[in-house]
């Protein structure tokens, strides 16, 4: 029984090759729907995964224990200005944390801004990160050569920085930059040293544009202002995060004479809940991509079941033929759907390689070389068993077409 069956499989198999085989063109141009959309899935989806494990390495190398202290959201007749808006974060309130919450190992204030650097006749427009001495320790960041600035430096307000990797490359080049003087904002700097390489931050540009310099020169020489933007905070352990941003957020409403019910004039948030958030946007960017691409792998269905019709128009005095010498319903339901399927599969099967292809061509293209693409066995399988199931799902419809036909009638048609 289990021979014959597996007989009359083959035998099923080889006439639908050959079926297909008569109109080889054809047979291309139905399936070439299939394997675009095949390869659209897999590559929009490996670029969705790219992104996500390129954010997941960005917190990773930060760590875990990591907090982030941020003004507050200000107010103005009803129009509120986002976080960080307020200016209620001083220097002193990073000072208290390090000093008054136990579960905190590190701080570093933190001025941002951007400016023209200046270097001979080379000029380079970053971001300016002004920071405290223990940055390197809170960022898990080591300086690759030369030393990060002091508490001193921090405190007397130096002029001194310390660059990233692309800043050293595009003002410097092979030329050593310690002890050299760069300008920002007409200021003068004195290079101290270089933080090690970190690369992209999965599409969302290089971590190593930047300039790290005392937030105190930041606040006074490039801002021109009294306060801090925020404070980044490194807890003694993962363990102990909760334990830490409950300490900060007690002492922070002390210190700021915040009355018991009303709202922070600041925000504290951790690693975890930022990496959460941030790999929730790309899981729904993964998923909308793959959808939008899955689109095409409809319209190539509905190319199938094109074909599958005007194949059993072209076929019914065939289909008669086998019918009167003793094919059953089943057989021509049978015969029509593997036709289908065959063509839906040997197009997923191509489709996969063009996926996986494209890919590894996006992540070598100059222009795209900052997106990380990782193909995902999980998504070959998906778009590979979608094209099976669209094969069975628009190729039934003719083939039970096809099983109807009265065997006279078909046997008449002209």
């Amino acid at each position: 029984m289990i021979k014959r069956t597996l007989r009359h499989g083959a035998r099923t198999l080889r006439i639908a090759f050959r079926a297909l085989a008569r109109n080889k063109m054809r047979s291309f141009l139905t399936g070439l729907g299939i394997i675009i959309g095949v390869g659209a899935v897999i590559s929009m989806v490996s670029i969705g995964e790219g992104a996500k494990r390129g954010i997941e390495d960005r917190f990773a190398s930060m760590g875990t224990n990591l907090l982030f202290v941020r003004p507050g959201s200000s107010a103005q007749r009803g129009v509120h200005g986002g976080w960080g808006s307020m200016t209620t974060l001083k220097e002193e309130d990073a000072w208290a944390i390090q000093e008054q919450c136990p579960a905190v190992m590190y701080v570093s204030p933190s001025v941002s801004a951007r400016a023209q650097t200046i270097y001979g006749n080379k000029n380079w427009n970053t971001s300016i990160a002004g920071t405290g001495d223990r940055y390197p320790e809170v960022r898990a960041w080591d300086v690759e050569y030369g030393t990060y600035f002091d508490e001193s430096m921090v405190k007397s307000a130096a002029k001194v920085a310390v660059l990233g990797a692309d800043v050293k490359e595009n003002l410097f080049e092979d030329e050593d930059p310690i002890g050299k003087i760069i300008r920002v904002k007409k200021i003068p700097f004195k290079v101290l040293g270089v933080l090690k390489k970190r690369g992209e931050s999965g599409g969302f540009g290089s971590r190593d544009d930047q300039i790290c310099i005392p937030y105190t020169t930041a606040m006074r020489r490039l801002q021109g202002i009294d306060y801090i933007q925020s404070i980044d905070v490194r807890a003694v352990s993962a363990a102990q995060m909760e334990e830490a941003q409950a300490q900060i957020e007690e002492l922070l409403r002390i210190r700021h004479r915040i009355a018991p019910g009303a709202e922070d004039d600041f925000n504290v948030g951790n690693m975890s809940e930022i990496a959460e958030s941030a790999a929730e946007s790309t899981k729904m960017m993964t998923v909308l991509l793959g959808s939008i691409a899955g689109i095409s792998l409809l319209v190539g269905g509905i190319g199938i079941m094109n074909i599958m019709l005007v194949s059993v128009t072209e076929r019914i005095r065939e289909i008669g033929l086998r019918m009167a010498v003793g094919a059953r319903e089943r057989d021509i339901l049978l015969q029509f759907l593997t036709e289908a399927v065959v063509l839906s599969l040997m197009g997923g099967l191509i489709g996969i390689a063009f996926g996986v292809g494209a890919s590894k061509l996006i992540k070598n293209i100059q222009m795209f070389s900052s997106f990380k693409t990782v193909v995902s066995i999980e998504s070959v399988v998906l778009a590979f068993g979608f094209a099976a199931a669209i094969g069975i799902f628009f190729g039934f419809y003719p083939a039970r077409k096809a099983s109807r036909l009265d065997p006279i009638e078909a046997l008449r048609y002209e």
